[in-house]
């Protein structure tokens, strides 16, 4: 999508309705810097938000996201590529975010490793030994909780039995057994338990 064709769209859809980005940010319930960061092509409205936006705008989501007015016998091809667009923005989130679960893992690990080894072999006073522990571990835990969440969030698990893709629970991901990502667990379709798969699409 382009978010400097839809903010100019955004701002001549208010200008249109004689509006300033106060008056429609007071609408909205939000700020006149976000409205400014919209129309400028550095943001984009949040989900929550699009209906109302659009109802004060006068205009529909798809126009909205399309950034242009749409003729009625387009507008069913114009749905079907935003919605492609979309989707394919959030598989590349969905690619970084597990991208970044690995180098926030192998961080955690090495640092936990590092700091273990120097409290157990370098000669040192007792209480630092153990700060140096404690912090460790800290950091090794808080690593993995926010990679088990990044795992959890991005993409999708596939079932083995019956194919449907969801997005399973926190809790249902941090006790699975797991083979890298691929992790045992109950699908809430099939309510039957195999090795669901991960997967950036749906």
């Amino acid at each position: 999508m382009n978010q400097v064709k839809i903010g100019k769209f955004i701002a001549q859809c208010r200008k249109n309705k004689n509006m300033t980005q106060a008056e429609l940010a007071e609408k909205l319930d939000i700020t006149d810097r976000a409205i400014s960061k919209w129309e400028t092509g550095k943001g984009m409205p949040d989900s929550s938000i699009m209906l109302e936006l659009c109802n004060e705008l006068g205009i529909s989501v798809n126009e909205l996201l399309s950034g242009e007015v749409i003729e009625v016998n387009n507008y069913d091809k114009k749905a079907e590529e935003n919605l492609l667009e979309m989707k394919k923005q959030k598989e590349d989130a969905d690619k970084k975010m597990l991208k970044l679960e690995w180098v926030i893992g192998y961080i955690s690990s090495i640092t936990f490793l590092v700091l273990i080894f120097v409290a157990v072999f370098i000669q040192m006073a007792p209480i630092v030994r153990i700060l140096l522990i404690i912090f460790g571990s800290v950091v090794f835990i808080v690593g993995i909780v926010n990679c088990l969440k990044i795992e959890q969030s991005a993409g999708y698990y596939e079932c083995a039995k019956c194919h449907f893709k969801y997005i399973p629970t926190y809790k249902s991901v941090f006790f699975a057994m797991h083979n890298g990502r691929t992790r045992y667990m109950k699908c809430p379709q099939c309510s039957k338990k195999s090795w669901n798969k991960k997967v950036l699409s749906k």
